[in-house]
Formats: structure tokens, sequence, C-alpha cells
């Protein structure tokens, strides 16, 4: 499993599922993005090809089944884990918590909220990058990978309708939990639903193609 922060954040922040993963017989790999944590790099369209990379990486490790790595990520995390999923053959399913839209980062990275590192003047190079990428294309060029989309409905920075209308575009195997309440974090550090989402996705990977 690849694991991704969203915007602002960093890959320490999801140590709580690494260790799950873990404990669920997963090999886990989390990293700064760029223009995040410890990362030299700046924020850049590169950055999707990092999680391809990852999954490389982490498919040449001993016990490592490479044809079942997938990615999991968290708002800005869930936006790339979709994206990563839909154009890398590295990339065999996707867990989506919460996923930031192209538009929403647009709309953060303008108004500099993000709490990313950009290099100057780049606003407008990512900006039109992110135009480029609509997740409802996404998830249907996912076509037989399975998705999980997981969201609070209490969610004031990306509303959960958001991930009901990827759901409806996506394709089997595909599974949407809403949960009631809560906030844009609630989704991301509920143990129960990382197992959940596990396991859900141990299933669907081992099912027929």
């Amino acid at each position: 499993m690849v694991i991704l922060h969203g915007a602002g954040s960093r890959k320490e922040n999801h140590g709580d599922f690494g260790r799950a993963c873990a404990a669920s017989g997963w090999a886990a790999v989390s990293f700064d993005q760029r223009g995040h944590g410890e990362s030299r790099d700046a924020m850049s369209p590169a950055a999707l090809g990092d999680v391809t990379a990852m999954a490389r990486f982490l498919a040449g490790q001993d016990g490592v089944d490479g044809a079942r790595v997938c990615v999991r990520g968290s708002s800005m995390g869930g936006f790339m884990a979709i994206l990563a999923a839909a154009s890398s053959d590295s990339i065999a399913g996707a867990i989506a918590i919460c996923p930031a839209s192209s538009d929403g980062l647009t709309r953060g990275l303008r108004a500099g909220t993000l709490g990313i590192r950009t290099d100057p003047g780049a606003e407008t190079m990512l900006a039109a990058w992110l135009a480029e990428h609509d997740l409802r294309d996404a998830v249907e060029l996912m076509a037989s990978k399975p998705l999980i989309l997981l969201h609070a409905r209490g969610d004031d920075q990306v509303p959960a309708e958001w991930s009901e209308e990827l759901y409806e575009s996506a394709e089997e195997p595909r599974k949407l939990i809403v949960l009631p309440g809560g906030h844009h974090r609630s989704a991301q550090h509920d143990a129960e639903l990382q197992g959940v989402a596990l396991r859900w996705l141990e299933r669907a990977l081992s099912r027929p193609r």
C-alpha cells in the first residue's frame, strides 16, 4: 500500500494507517509529497509520477506481490490516488478518503490556503494542470480496478456529495461509505474504517476479473 497524505500534511501523520496495514499483512510505504515535509522539491505535476515510482519501489520489495500494489490517499492524497490508479498499470486499486476535486484544489492554491510549497510563479502552471484532471473521468478510466470511497457527511472542506458523484461514475468493484456527521479528518484516522477498507480491498482483488 502506497499511502498519500493531503495538502499541508506529511507522511508521519498517517503512521496509524501504515501500522493497520502491517497488522493486516500489507506492506506499506508513505512519503512526503513534493512541497511537503522533508521533500526537497516544490509541488509540481511530476508529483503524480512519484506515486507510480513509489508503487514500483514497493513492488520490488521481498514478499510483495507486485500485481496487488494499491494506493490510499486522503483529501489531496485521495485526488492523487485516483489519478494514479487511473493512469498507472503499477497500481491495482485505490482507497480514497474525502478526495479533493481539481476545482477545490485550484481555489485553495490561488488563495494560498493549502500549505504547499511551490516555486515562485508556479501557481498558474499548477492550476492549468489541475484543470486537465477531472476525477469523474479518472474513476471511469480505472475501469475494473477496485475503488473504495470514504467520506464524512459533515465535511465542510470537501462535500460528501462529491464522493457520491464519483461512486456513480465508477465501475464495479466499488464501495462508498459515508459517515454521519463528522468533519474533514473523521474518516482518515478511524481504526474501524481502516480495517473495513483493507478487508474490502483484499476481497475485491481476489475476485476474478
